[in-house]
Parts: structure tokens; sequence; C-alpha cells
């Protein structure tokens, strides 16, 4: 992939770097008891929510109680997964990739519709959002682009094959 797909490889090991520590301190205190995490977290987390008006957040409609559910369960592993396949140089960090991007993008499209569509969310946690689906949309296409340059390598090696000759 060169040089653009290292820097797109690079991008994204800075997110899922990031997404392996914030999942579970700070959108887990949705779900978990906040009893459970010291207070500067909690008040990281509150102080979040009053600054940029996260009324998703603050109200915890039931639809992302199950979003953030989603994100414990299947996209946090699958953030150090894709930490670990970055650094070890795995090849199925284009599967993982795919998988992941596609959740995002599906999830973020539920959050951003229900932002856009309420009229309550201010620019500044648009701003906030967005990037997500950005980065959904960026590991999607690098699983893609993975999967089709390991597909076409295969093509060509099937067509250098020369078939059996029948013996009579």
């Amino acid at each position: 992939m060169g040089a653009f797909g290292k820097l797109i490889d690079a991008i994204l090991f800075l997110y899922f770097a990031l997404m392996v520590f914030i999942p579970p301190l700070f959108d887990a205190q949705t779900v978990l008891p906040k009893q459970i995490y010291p207070a500067i977290l909690t008040d990281l987390n509150r102080n979040y929510i009053a600054d940029f008006g996260d009324y998703l957040l603050a109200e915890e409609p039931h639809f992302l109680v199950g979003l953030i559910w989603h994100e414990l369960v299947l996209l946090w592993p699958l953030s150090i997964a894709n930490v670990y396949a970055i650094l070890a140089g795995k090849s199925w960090f284009g599967t993982t990739c795919l998988l992941y991007g596609a959740s995002v993008v599906t999830s973020m499209s539920a959050v951003l519709g229900e932002m856009l569509g309420s009229g309550k969310a201010s620019e500044k946690l648009l701003m906030m959002y967005v990037p997500f689906m950005g980065i959904g949309i960026l590991a999607t296409l690098r699983g893609l682009v993975s999967r089709s340059t390991k597909s076409a390598g295969s093509v060509d090696k099937r067509s250098a094959v020369k078939p059996r000759r029948k013996l009579a």
C-alpha cells in the first residue's frame, strides 16, 4: 500500500490505542455502577457532559445504552486486537478493521441521526462525534483495500498455474 497506507495505519493505530482505554474508563460509566470508578474519572466524565452539552450521555436513552454495551463487548476487544495486529504486522488486521469500521459506521449513523434529527446537538457536540464516523469509514476502507489486494494476488497466482494433463 505504500506510504499512504502506512499513514492510514498510523492514524488507525493512534485511534485504536485510545480506544483501548476510553471505553472501559469513560463510556462504561453509562452502563456500570458509577461507584466502581474513582472520583477523578467520574468528574472528568461529568465535566465533558457539561462542557460539550452531551445530552445523550446525560439522558442515557435506551438505544445509547445498547450501543455502549455493543462497544464494550465487541468494539473494545477489536480495538485491542487491532493494536496488536498493527504492532505485530498480522495479516488479519484488514479483516478486524473491516469489522470494526462497519460496526462504528452503523452505530454512529444511529447517534448522528438522533442528534441531527432532534436538533438538540450543538455544533461543538457534533464536532466531537463526527470524527468517529470518519474513523469508521477509514477503518472500513482500510479493511476493504487489504482484502481486495489479497484477492487480486490470489487470482494472479491461480492463473499462473498450468492445468494438469490427463494421462491416457
